[in-house]
């Protein structure tokens, strides 16, 4: 089992950042990839951006894109997820994941967090 835990939320102004936190524990071994996903109230959980530890590579959302650095620690099995320039259309909750490789779809990871929520006034 694997457990992933979020920190970090919190309300911001417009144009303002927030720095997002996931701490993994248990059994990760084959687990290669994190992302983060989102989720607003009628809404879709949808993908906001990912990375594979081996192969280093990153991807974000359209959407959000040139607003987000995604960094993590292997060793440590942290990810975080640093987001600029917020606007109200960003408040949702945001889940970190995990699986064993880099996607943007739901079905591909195995665990998932609680979530934190973010909300933008406006």
């Amino acid at each position: 089992q694997v457990l992933l835990l979020e920190s970090g939320g919190g309300l911001v102004q417009a144009g303002g950042s927030l720095r997002l936190s996931c701490s993994a524990s248990g059994r990760t071994l084959s687990m290669y990839a994190m992302a983060w996903f989102r989720q607003a109230p009628g809404k879709e959980r949808e993908f906001v951006a990912s990375i594979h530890w081996n192969a280093g590579v990153r991807n974000y959302a359209d959407s959000m894109k040139g607003r987000l650095t995604i960094s993590g620690d292997n060793g440590k099995n942290m990810v975080y997820l640093q987001m600029n320039s917020l606007e109200p259309e960003d408040t949702a909750v945001y889940y970190c994941a995990m699986g064993p490789r880099s996607s943007r779809s739901t079905q591909d990871y195995s665990y998932w967090g609680q979530g934190t929520q973010v909300t933008v006034s406006s």
